[in-house]
């Protein structure tokens, strides 16, 4: 897992104000300099799909592709291309396009890639090049992030516990499945691998470009909860479309939302999503 170690460590290293203002000044020297990082970034998910035996010239000219669409979008329509930007980044992954060309064995490795590099390409683009204003792709400015964290968790904890075991959807309550002391890694580990990649695009950039276009009212934080919701709908291990999980995560994203709103920094929210998954993996 290296390659997703090492874009993560891009995804991290970029919450530096200084990372981004040395970026944003070199790339708005030269726009056309946007294109690198798509080509880079291609050129990564191919060595990775050759070292794990699943390169093909289908697959490198298909990553190559979605790539530099999302990077034209931006290029060459401005703010007017920000939608079908993030629609080009998402939906490809969430209909796992291309997974027929890619070996079974590879496939949750290669998926992994993936993900780390739209995430990458997410905040070149909107972040770097577009600076996209509200993304709050920084530090925690206040200590109150982390009271909204908690007030998040105890609002919305319950309430998705309850209806979660009325529709069958969690296990009874049992001890946790693993050694307390390995809770905080766990936790770790879905803050990292899922919670963040998940919160910039479905708050700083999704929910943002809504608020931005149709105000931010409890309106458009339902419809990017509800956006949220749909997006588990093929998600087992219930059958598909899984509705329970729908309603459930359409809760869990109104929460998410709120705390994004409320907090001066996306990490606010994705530390509440990785929370109330752990207390899911842990302990239902």
């Amino acid at each position: 897992m290296v390659v997703p170690g090492l874009l993560l460590l891009v995804i991290l290293g970029l919450f530096s104000s200084g990372l981004q203002n040395y970026l944003c000044a070199w790339v708005h020297r030269r726009p056309p300099l946007v294109f690198v990082a798509p080509v880079l970034l291609a050129l990564v998910f191919s060595l990775a799909a050759w070292r794990s035996g699943a390169f093909s010239s289908a697959l490198a000219a298909l990553v190559l592709g979605y790539a530099l669409a999302p990077a034209l979008c931006s290029y060459c329509l401005g703010y007017r291309g920000d939608a079908p930007a993030i629609l080009l980044l998402w939906l490809p992954l969430e209909f796992a396009a291309g997974a027929s060309l890619v070996p079974r064995p590879a496939q949750g490795y290669l998926h992994a890639v993936a993900y780390g590099i739209a995430i990458v390409l997410a905040l070149w683009l909107f972040l770097i090049f577009r600076g996209l204003k509200g993304m709050k792709y920084n530090l925690p400015r206040t200590s109150r992030d982390g009271r909204n964290v908690l007030v998040g968790f105890a609002l919305a904890g319950p309430v998705l516990i309850g209806l979660g075991l009325w529709l069958g959807f969690l296990d009874p309550l049992h001890a946790p499945r693993f050694a307390w002391p390995k809770l905080a890694t766990r936790y770790l580990t879905i803050l990292a691998a899922t919670a963040l990649p998940e919160e910039i695009l479905f708050r700083s950039l999704i929910q943002n470009w809504l608020m931005q276009r149709f105000g931010a009212t409890h309106r458009t934080l339902l419809a990017a909860a509800l956006i949220f919701g749909a997006s588990h709908l093929d998600n087992g291990p219930q059958a598909l479309p899984n509705w329970r999980y729908f309603i459930l995560a359409s809760i869990a994203g109104f929460a998410f939302g709120k705390v994004f709103q409320k907090s001066s920094s996306v990490l606010a929210s994705a530390s509440l999503h990785a929370l109330v998954n752990t207390v899911k993996y842990a302990f239902f």
